[in-house]
């Protein structure tokens, strides 16, 4: 019986009491133009995410969220048909886990720090975090950007992956925890190590373990006993510089900085040696 009121708890805790977004809209919204604002104080991740496309459907293309305190999922669930203009989100405070899971085009702007698993899944669009994020950031991303003005935590883009003609592209400003890239298998990962004091190396260990596709570029310092045993590192190349130059420019459009003097650091380039790492486990 305990079990039961544990798992009922913990179900009333994610959907109970959900109120009617109409209620929901009246109380907390304003509109003017194309422009809405949501006042998210005291909502549950399901609501407002339901008062977010209730919003959207006004014709409104650009949204602010004020007053997050770790409400989860923000930005999921936002599928509308496709001549739909994508929304621009804004943030105010703190997002909590899976911001922009599944996001599908739209563009969500955070003033402040993020939580885990930012863009998990992620199919299309924008994330832009001004302030750090916590760990699994872009897991299994497929497609669109991530801007981390700051650190993120452990297994940053694990699996992630390229899909088809989309390539998914993670710009960290600050630096990782380990397994960075771990069973990485697309996409490009940059890594530039601006919170690190100069000539002090990256903390990170087991560095792309398992990956078999995609690259990180890190600029910086880093110890090959720090890398996972499928990767290997490389110069750049000056196709890899024309690319990392790209998104240098575009990380400082967004949190400002001198992107010349970013890109006068060294950069190394980190690939998979093999394209099938396990292939020797799996019998067929």
């Amino acid at each position: 019986m305990n079990g039961m009121n544990v798992k009922f708890g913990y179900r009333d805790n994610f959907l109970g009491d959900i109120r009617p977004v109409d209620e929901l809209f009246a109380q907390n919204v304003i509109i003017e133009g194309n422009r809405g604002v949501i006042n998210a104080q005291g909502m549950r991740h399901k609501e407002i995410n339901d008062v977010l496309r209730e919003t959207a459907k006004k014709g409104v293309t650009d949204i602010t969220v004020n007053n997050v305190f770790g409400q989860r999922y923000i930005g999921t669930r936002l599928y509308f048909p496709q001549n739909h203009k994508p929304l621009t989100i804004e943030i105010n405070k703190f997002p909590g886990n899976d911001l922009g899971a599944f996001l599908n085009g739209h563009k969500i702007i955070v003033n402040g720090n993020a939580q885990d698993g930012v863009g998990n899944t992620m199919d299309d669009g924008e994330i832009i975090v001004h302030g750090r994020a916590g760990d699994v950031v872009a897991m299994s991303m497929r497609g669109g950007k991530i801007f981390i003005r700051d650190n993120v935590g452990y297994r940053t883009a694990i699996h992630m992956k390229e899909y088809r003609d989309k390539l998914p592209v993670l710009v960290i400003g600050g630096t990782a925890q380990d397994f960075l890239g771990e069973y990485m298998a697309g996409g490009i990962v940059i890594l530039l190590g601006l919170s690190l004091k100069n000539g002090e190396p990256h903390r990170a260990n087991y560095i792309g373990t398992g990956m078999h596709g995609g690259v990180i570029f890190l600029r910086g310092n880093v110890e090959q006993h720090q890398l996972g045993k499928e990767v290997g590192a490389r110069e750049l190349d000056d196709a890899d510089k024309k690319i990392v130059a790209k998104y240098v420019h575009e990380y400082c459009s967004h949190f400002g900085g001198n992107a010349e003097e970013i890109l006068s650091g060294r950069f190394i380039k980190l690939l998979p040696v093999s394209l099938r790492p396990y292939g020797k486990i799996y019998a067929y």
